[in-house]
């Protein structure tokens, strides 16, 4: 009876739900009570169209497994300076990622396997479910914080040059 009480008086406060149900206990099972950590596994360059010019050097995290992939950059409330993941895919086809669990605004970049900047999403909406598509295949996706292309002038066309720490 007491936990009924707390809710109506939460209700009446303005607070909060107070619904324990089977959705909010399977939500709170997938949100692990930590924050994911960067750990460089790499690093990654820009070029110009005329591949000629280094833009800026980021620290790179891969993500190659299916649960590496499924993750991504969910649960973490920031991101280092000058650093991304970067997901390897098995093959160059259109790909859709989404911000569900991902706290932090992103920008998303879809790379061929020429390595040239396919599309890209700025500053995509934390927490959203809208699948945010490449415009053509792309086999490598790179997520770096929102902002990160305007602020460099990243720009379709562009090209990626990556290298993966040895263990």
């Amino acid at each position: 009876m007491r936990p009924l009480i707390a809710c109506i008086l939460l209700a009446l406060f303005g607070a909060a739900s107070c619904s324990n149900g089977p959705e909010e206990q399977k939500r709170k099972k997938a949100t692990p009570s930590y924050e994911p950590q960067f750990k460089k596994e790499g690093t990654l360059a820009f070029l110009n169209a005329e591949k000629d010019t280094m833009r800026p050097l980021l620290d790179i995290e891969l993500a190659i497994t299916d649960e590496e992939v499924q993750y991504g950059m969910m649960y973490r409330r920031s991101i280092p300076k000058n650093t991304g993941m970067l997901f390897i895919r098995e093959r160059e086809e259109r790909q859709s990622f989404w911000m569900r669990n991902t706290y932090v605004p992103l920008d998303i970049i879809y790379i061929a396997s020429d390595s040239s900047i396919v599309s890209m999403v700025e500053n995509a909406i934390p927490l959203s479910d809208i699948g945010l598509p490449s415009k053509g295949p792309a086999q490598y996706v790179l997520e770096v914080a929102g902002g990160f292309c305007t602020q460099h002038s990243i720009e379709e066309g562009h090209f990626v040059r990556f290298s993966i720490l040895s263990d």
